[in-house]
């Protein structure tokens, strides 16, 4: 297991909102195995947007909170807005993952998730996990 990673909505999706237990399970196991458990500040407003939409406020509140007490959180500075524009011109990919592939660039570290954009951009490895 890497020292540090990037998660991506995605993985808080499943975490937050799998059924499948033995899914969860191996979410939760990999929560604890790594130590510098990083996050962007647009997955931040991602998770805030899906809760906020599917549970209300209070939830969207906790659930939010619970990831900054959890996770670096990485805040958009120049040079990953930057990185993250370049990425998104060459890739022609969502913001939002153009924002986490420069952050995960820049911080060298594999970014936790099943979206397929980010298989696709140099030097940005990713880990996850079959939900079956």
């Amino acid at each position: 297991m890497p020292k540090s990673s990037i998660y991506d909505s995605r993985f808080f999706i499943e975490y937050f909102y799998s059924s499948n237990q033995d899914f969860l399970k191996r979410l939760k196991e990999d929560l604890r195995s790594v130590k510098d458990r990083k996050v962007s500040t647009v997955t931040i407003h991602e998770i805030y947007r899906i809760d906020l939409e599917r549970e209300g406020r209070d939830v969207a509140k906790t659930r939010s909170e619970t990831v900054r007490r959890s996770f670096d959180v990485i805040n958009v500075d120049y040079q990953t807005a930057v990185n993250s524009a370049e990425i998104r011109k060459k890739h022609r990919i969502p913001i939002a993952d153009s924002i986490i592939a420069a952050t995960a660039k820049i911080h060298r570290c594999p970014v936790v998730t099943d979206d397929p954009h980010f298989q696709k951009i140099e030097g940005i490895k990713t880990r996850w996990y079959t939900n079956t």
